[in-house]
């Protein structure tokens, strides 16, 4: 998975065949080691940041899950009400605020191009977890994961 490291997922069509099937070999890999062991620390002192502007329960955790179990750290800017987007700040300033403490940012936005705007303001890796009827990459890359793992192709 060479070709990806530290860029970010922004959207589905950025990903050739061979980055998916590198991404679905690790995958599984994980999902093996995970198995026999409750974390590995692959991430250990790194951090990921989760901005989430609309609801979410199963993507944030899944994000939160998995960082812990490879020995990262998460922060979390709460609810939109208790940020500074209560105040009025912009989602580029939210993101150039948190590049300042985190690796890696997530980013849950009703906003279609939003992921896109986070990730133009700073000079982390950003990753789309959903950007209103845009995209939701990381969700199309487990929904191939759980098509190879149970269908075989």
């Amino acid at each position: 998975m060479g070709s990806l490291k530290g860029k970010d997922i922004l959207h589905g069509n950025q990903f050739s065949k061979k980055d998916i099937d590198a991404i679905i070999k690790n995958a599984a890999f994980f999902e093996k080691e995970l198995k026999s062991k409750s974390s590995l620390n692959l991430l250990k002192g790194k951090i990921l940041a989760t901005l989430f502007f609309e609801p979410s329960t199963r993507t944030r955790l899944s994000f939160e899950a998995a960082m812990q179990r490879l020995g990262g750290g998460v922060i979390s800017m709460g609810s939109v009400e208790s940020s500074s987007v209560a105040k009025g700040e912009t989602l580029t300033d939210t993101a150039q605020t948190v590049a300042q403490y985190a690796d890696v940012i997530v980013v849950r936005h009703p906003r279609m191009g939003s992921a896109k705007e986070a990730a133009d303001a700073v000079d982390i890796p950003v990753i789309n977890a959903g950007d209103g009827a845009g995209q939701h990459p990381t969700q199309a890359l487990l929904d191939l994961y759980t098509i190879r793992k149970e269908i075989g192709s």
